[in-house]
């Protein structure tokens, strides 16, 4: 009775404690974009200025950096980058307001931001020493009662030593139970994410990441280079950042374990990890492996058949109109533009369906706010696939449907692709890319713009597409997702309903 006791006592004490601890340190945050609070957000993490050079200009943006977009998970990379000679960071949470401060503020100097923090004086009172006059004596009295209980039990549990098991300082997790052998990639994410498709453990991640073996190169880019791996006897895609980019690399992985994100159609991550030897870093980001390789190289090799070009196309216009689409609740899912549609940044399953990858370059929206959180780094989309706004730099930034729209155009051109390649009766096209004909192989902005905007020229749609049911249906959708007025282009979601009824109403005449 008596241990009994002590336990319950024990765990009153802790859910006080766990009750109220949040509530005791609740950060205060000015925020410039909470209009509807009064310019002030409340964050479990920190609060944050970022200062940036615009236009010659220095400019600032306050918020809050909520826990729940922490990456990695216990502590934001974010908070850590170094300052550049054109923007700056500083977190702070020792005090409600503490971003707002002057001493926060980054000082331009000689064209390089600099901190200025200076010591807090001996008068001031923050949220945390608060805290703490509450907290350590309720945690005081609980220990007291806690250590009677833990002497009172200790001998039950020094007969369970034998079974513990040493993690090393590698943080590699060999013994670690989903990591046993037998059990496939594919059954450990969905053992461990639950469905929410938020990602492997980062634990996980790492001794999974440094058990893969390289087996050949199988593309390269501008941010490095793409390797076939090999994991326990599966296949898996090993994405090489130089050191360079490791913004590009941190945002994709951030990307990809967005809550709910994992999805058929959209390329499967499985892990990231940096790899330092001490001479030199290497930033993996771990997928799955699609033997076909990209929607390019696929196109450039096969025809398609009528039923294969619909069968494809929707699967790629289902894959967008997923990362398009919000979901609501508390395990929803943000909406989602990619910013660097194309034929390369898609891969072609082994049944025939694709899976849209390289996020890199996404961007999302926060509903609260109405806000797009656009990446901070310096890569900008594919030139030949930009939409006339884009190029022209008449796009609203500021409003996430812009990014959408810029979206579809380039899933119009990417369908151009697919049905040059549909074998209707023998007769097909070679595999090109769109504007082919007007622009050279690396067009600078400019060739594109008097292409797209000034000469409004769009690739061209054969007169014998008209004849096949299929190919009329697919040059219908791609004039309508190329249109020069992004308001008049059609939504991924109904691109997709199109092509399903489509499918439906063949699959019914057979």
């Amino acid at each position: 009775m008596c241990g009994t006791f002590k336990t319950a006592l024990l765990l009153s004490c802790f859910l006080y404690f766990c009750q109220n601890f949040n509530e005791i340190l609740a950060l205060k945050c000015k925020c410039d974009i909470c209009n509807k609070t009064n310019f002030t957000c409340e964050t479990d993490g920190y609060c944050f200025t970022s200062t940036y050079v615009k236009g010659g200009k220095v400019k600032y943006s306050y918020s809050c950096l909520d826990k729940v977009s922490f990456f990695p998970p216990e502590e934001p990379r974010w908070c850590h980058q170094k300052a550049t000679s054109t923007e700056a960071k500083i977190c702070c949470k020792e005090s409600d307001f503490c971003n707002a401060e002057e001493k926060f503020r980054p000082l331009l100097s000689s064209l390089n931001i600099i901190s200025s923090v200076t010591e807090k004086t001996s008068t001031e009172f923050t949220s945390l020493e608060i805290a703490a006059a509450i907290v350590i004596p309720t945690l005081i009295i609980c220990i007291i009662i806690g250590a009677a209980y833990f002497f009172h039990t200790s001998h039950q549990r020094r007969g369970m030593h034998h079974h513990l098991k040493h993690v090393d300082d590698s943080l590699e997790a060999p013994d670690h139970p989903i990591l046993n052998k037998g059990v496939s990639l594919k059954h450990m994410i969905e053992m461990t994410t639950s469905g929410s498709g938020s990602g492997l453990p980062l634990l996980v991640q790492r001794s999974i990441a440094r058990q893969i073996q390289l087996v050949e190169i199988i593309g390269q880019g501008r941010f490095g280079e793409v390797w076939k791996g090999r994991w326990r006897g599966e296949n898996v895609a090993v994405k090489i950042f130089s050191s360079r980019e490791e913004r590009s690399w941190f945002r994709e992985a951030e990307i990809y374990q967005t809550v709910m994100l994992r999805h058929d159609n959209i390329l499967g991550f499985i892990a990231a990890d940096n790899k330092d030897n001490g001479t030199w870093t290497q930033l993996w980001l771990i997928t799955d492996y699609h033997e076909h390789g990209s929607l390019f190289d696929f196109l450039g090799r096969n025809t398609l058949d009528s039923s294969g070009m619909i069968h494809m196309a929707l699967s790629i216009a289902t894959g967008l109109a997923h990362l398009h689409m919000d979901i609501m609740g508390t395990q929803g899912k943000p909406a989602i533009a990619h910013r660097d549609l194309k034929s390369k940044n898609i891969l072609v399953k082994s049944n025939g369906t694709c899976a849209i990858g390289d996020l890199g370059l996404a961007v999302r929206h926060d509903v609260t706010t109405d806000t797009v959180d656009i990446p901070l780094n310096n890569r900008v989309g594919t030139k030949r696939y930009m939409a006339p706004e884009v190029l022209d730099e008449t796009m609203n930034i500021d409003q996430f449907d812009s990014f959408k729209r810029a979206d579809v155009y380039a899933l119009g051109l990417i369908f151009w692709e697919i049905a040059r390649r549909c074998n209707v009766g023998g007769i097909y096209d070679e595999y090109q890319l769109p504007f082919y004909d007007a622009v050279p192989p690396d067009p600078t902005i400019d060739e594109m713009r008097r292409v797209v905007c000034v000469d409004t020229q769009r690739p061209n749609i054969p007169n014998r597409w008209q004849s096949c049911e299929a190919l009329h249906v697919m040059s219908k959708l791609m004039k309508e997702c190329w249109y020069h007025n992004a308001t008049a282009r059609l939504t991924a979601l109904r691109i997709k309903k199109t092509l399903s009824n489509f499918r439906a109403s063949e699959e019914l005449k057979m």
